[in-house]
């Protein structure tokens, strides 16, 4: 049985997919749905590699 955060890290990817999918499709969009792909790949590595992991303040 998967866990919760394998389940998230899936659904992030999916989306990612979907996102480079739109790029593909709609050149005009591409680079912005290339940048939110890109985005998603790097949360469900986060996800995946330690899903209790806490974002570091920029400002800190």
């Amino acid at each position: 049985m998967p866990t919760h955060a394998q389940i998230a890290a899936k659904l992030l990817r999916d989306a990612a997919a979907f996102f480079r999918t739109l790029g593909t499709e709609n050149p005009p969009l591409k680079d912005q749905m290339d940048e939110n792909a890109t985005v998603f790949d790097q949360v469900a590595d986060l996800v995946e590699h330690d899903p209790n992991a806490e974002l570091q303040d920029p400002e800190a």
